[in-house]
């Protein structure tokens, strides 16, 4: 079942879990997830990467989630993730994108607002809401940043851009961590008190159990997955005997390490509930 960005963290804050948004790049890690959300039950989130609309992946990929979608008993969203201007936007809604994100974090905290604006007014002529991000989540390569999003700046952020949901700095970073990370959970909660929007976590692969169910408990209703299922899908194709040539038998095993993934992922934030 299609639906909204806003309408599918609704779902979670109501119940108190987050929805897992798992960035996929092909059929088989749409599949994975699609199979993962009806084995548990629960709501998803597919999502790409802004490089992905700046390419033909995107253009490719978009109908397989939208069939997937379609197809599914549970309610699932199709995501622009780290949109990276307008011109990655107007792609994603041409795709059918139900959520977008603008990140302008590396913007000043006025520019941010008035790029968000923009796209919040846009998508909303389109039925689209969005996603926002305060305080730049980095690379995980390159250390986790300790200057976490401001409860004032995020209040202000979306009463002025009306974003529905809110990327936050709050000690997590984007890939493989050198040292397992440390989430300032208190910042969590006084965000998740402070404003309106749905708070998501990115960053997701690689922090440790404990630390995601914290967050979850203090607010966090979306966290993101995406160098994990890259891994999940590549462990796969490594584990297949070699001389099955046939490629459809080939990627059942890497699409099954997918879905098993997203299952714990699912169960983890307690989006099976």
């Amino acid at each position: 079942m299609r639906y909204g960005l806003k309408e599918i963290l609704d779902i979670g804050e109501q119940g108190g879990f987050a929805v897992p948004a798992f960035n996929v790049y092909n059929l088989e890690t749409v599949l994975g997830v699609m199979q993962a959300a009806e084995e548990t039950g629960a709501p998803v989130i597919f999502q790409m990467y802004s490089r992905l609309f700046d390419s033909e992946i995107a253009r490719f990929v978009s109908p397989i989630i939208m069939e997937a979608m379609d197809s599914m008993k549970t309610p699932a969203a199709f995501h622009l993730d780290h949109g990276a201007g307008i011109p990655e936007v107007l792609r994603a809604f041409r795709y059918g994108a139900t959520g977008v994100m603008i990140d302008a974090s590396k913007e000043t905290l006025d520019k941010n607002i008035a790029v968000t604006r923009e796209v919040v007014k846009m998508a909303s002529e389109m039925g689209v809401t969005v996603e926002g991000e305060l305080g730049e989540v980095g690379k995980a390569s390159e250390g986790v940043s300790t200057d976490y999003t401001k409860v004032e700046d995020a209040a202000r952020f979306v009463e002025e851009t009306g974003a529905c949901a809110l990327a936050v700095a709050v000690g997590t970073a984007h890939g493989h961590y050198k040292q397992a990370p440390v989430l300032a959970l208190q910042r969590i909660a006084e965000l998740h008190q402070g404003q309106k929007a749905h708070l998501v976590l990115h960053g997701g692969s690689g922090v440790p159990d404990d630390q995601i169910q914290a967050a979850v408990k203090a607010g966090i209703r979306k966290i993101n997955f995406g160098t994990d299922v890259c891994c999940s899908l590549l462990d796969g194709i490594r584990a297949v005997d070699p001389s099955v040539l046939a490629l459809d038998l080939f990627m059942k095993e890497p699409t099954n390490r997918v879905k098993e993934f997203a299952v714990s992922k699912i169960k983890l934030l307690g989006a099976d509930k």
